[in-house]
């Protein structure tokens, strides 16, 4: 049955202030993002910008589970800042791809969420002049329910569930699980798909 959420409209340089300054540095157990897009964005702290490599970085020193899902190879400079953080490409910051993602999401600590329009960018979710960011819209909400519904969409994306049967399976370039077989004459199908393997984006020249 229908049900009504408790949800706030956010729009353009509020949505910054609520999703990164407010919550995204400030998480304490868990950060997941959903993007289509991924830049090396810059965030004010402490009276400079420094990048959401950095932020990340941060996060990952005090043991807080980052997980970001893209659709798109991050940009240069976002790969650059990366790759100098040791810690991340250890595993502290899991990055999977998927050419289908278009959702943008931010889940802290699995009790606060956005969903909008801005990805991981700066003219959407990063520090940019109010004249020069693009015109952004998102919710965010602590509803259980809306926050479990969410979850369970971005874990069959990241589990590698929806890659058994995707039709853009030969267009991704790191598919998780092998491919649904064509049914036997016999009606058999395949095994199935391996649940929660981790994956990292590969980068040219690697």
């Amino acid at each position: 049955m229908p049900r009504a959420f408790e949800l706030d409209l956010l729009f353009n340089q509020d949505l910054y202030q609520a999703v990164v300054l407010d919550k995204l540095q400030n998480a304490r157990e868990s950060v997941w993002i959903a993007t289509a897009n991924v830049k090396a964005m810059f965030v004010e702290q402490g009276g400079a910008f420094v990048s959401v490599v950095e932020v990340f970085s941060q996060l990952a020193k005090k043991g807080v589970e980052l997980k970001l899902l893209h659709a798109e190879l991050p940009s240069r400079p976002f790969r650059a800042a990366f790759d100098k953080k040791k810690a991340l490409v250890a595993g502290g910051l899991e990055l999977k791809i998927c050419p289908r993602v278009h959702l943008k999401a931010v889940l802290i600590d699995g009790a606060w969420l956005y969903l909008g329009s801005a990805n991981l960018t700066g003219a959407g979710l990063g520090a940019k002049a109010a004249t020069r960011r693009n015109f952004e819209v998102g919710l965010v909400t602590e509803d259980f329910e809306l926050i479990d519904r969410v979850t369970a969409q971005l874990e069959a994306i990241w589990s590698g569930a929806e890659c058994r049967t995707c039709a853009l399976r030969s267009m991704c370039p790191d598919p998780i699980g092998p491919a649904a077989k064509r049914p036997t004459r016999r009606g058999r199908g395949s095994e199935g798909v391996q649940l929660g393997r981790s994956r990292r984006i590969r980068l040219p020249g690697r």
